[in-house]
């Protein structure tokens, strides 16, 4: 057992702090900027809740974060009361967060300094994922610290594995969501074409998964697609914000990413139709209009 502090009580963070007490036998502490969210978090998990992130971290073995964005991350971590001025020497910070690889950098370069471990960490599997445990989670970091944290955050993982130094994670969530944009655009597009066609989209599917066409999203989301129902998972907003990292950081070392471009534009199409917290799969709306 491990004391551990978690940051953010979002969709994701909220399932993914419950299950390190639950699973993992941890005793947690709990910040969310809604003290409402920390409160119901601890009622249901009976951890305990931190007025700040310092407060959290203060004493942890570990910290795990989720928020939304870089400035968030930063504000966490290193704003005023944030978590790396409570943190102890020779702890480990995890950061779940779907970020920047430059700032998993700056807060290694940090934590570093400060004399604690920082492993980005940022994950795959949406809400039910989450839910489940059984996430995909890509590490970047130290050897010492993803060894340190692994067993941690095997409790919501159904994959962990360190891919390099810190920023690697990130990375690899990049490669992630750019594989992801293209296959849900190919498969909004084929199921528009089988209705054109006056083709049963269900037997389409139902026979095509079977072949080289299948995917995680053939399989978990043609059924609600076809029937014009987009809030079964990650929202365009959220996807549309991964999508711009992934398109800096190719600006950055000179990937060309042209469907992935076309992808996030056919999404801010999907935002001005009021689709802005639409699942990813609503790029089949776009095409229906």
């Amino acid at each position: 057992m491990a004391k551990v502090a978690f940051l953010g009580l979002g969709v994701m963070g909220f399932p993914m702090a419950g299950h390190l007490v639950k699973k993992g036998g941890h005793e947690v502490t709990v910040f969310n900027r809604t003290p409402a969210k920390a409160k119901a978090w601890a009622e249901k998990f009976g951890g305990k809740t931190a007025p700040t992130p310092q407060a959290a971290a203060e004493g942890q073995d570990f910290v795990m974060a989720c928020v939304g964005n870089d400035n968030d991350l930063r504000a966490i971590a290193l704003g005023a009361g944030g978590a790396f001025t409570g943190m102890k020497r020779g702890a480990t910070f995890v950061d779940h967060t779907t970020a920047s690889a430059e700032v998993a950098r700056e807060l290694d370069a940090e934590a570093t300094k400060l004399g604690f471990r920082f492993v980005d960490a940022p994950v795959s599997g949406g809400q039910a994922g989450a839910e489940n445990g059984a996430l995909t989670v890509m590490c970047g970091g130290s050897e010492d610290a993803y060894a340190s944290a692994e067993p941690v955050i095997a409790a919501y993982a159904r994959m962990c594995k360190r891919l390099g130094p810190a920023g690697s994670g990130q990375l690899t969530k990049m490669v992630n969501q750019i594989c992801i944009a293209g296959l849900v655009e190919a498969l909004s597009e084929g199921i528009h074409f089988a209705k054109k066609a006056g083709l049963d989209v269900n037997a389409v599917v139902e026979t095509i998964s079977k072949g080289a066409a299948q995917s995680w999203q053939m399989d978990n989301r043609h059924k609600t697609m076809n029937d014009g129902k987009f809030d079964f998972g990650f929202a365009v907003e959220w996807m549309r914000k991964d999508l711009s990292i992934c398109l800096a950081e190719a600006r950055r070392n000179g990937a060309s990413l042209p469907v992935t471009a076309l992808v996030d534009a056919f999404y801010s199409e999907v935002e001005k139709m009021g689709g802005k917290r639409w699942d990813t799969s609503s790029l089949l709306a776009r095409l229906e209009r």
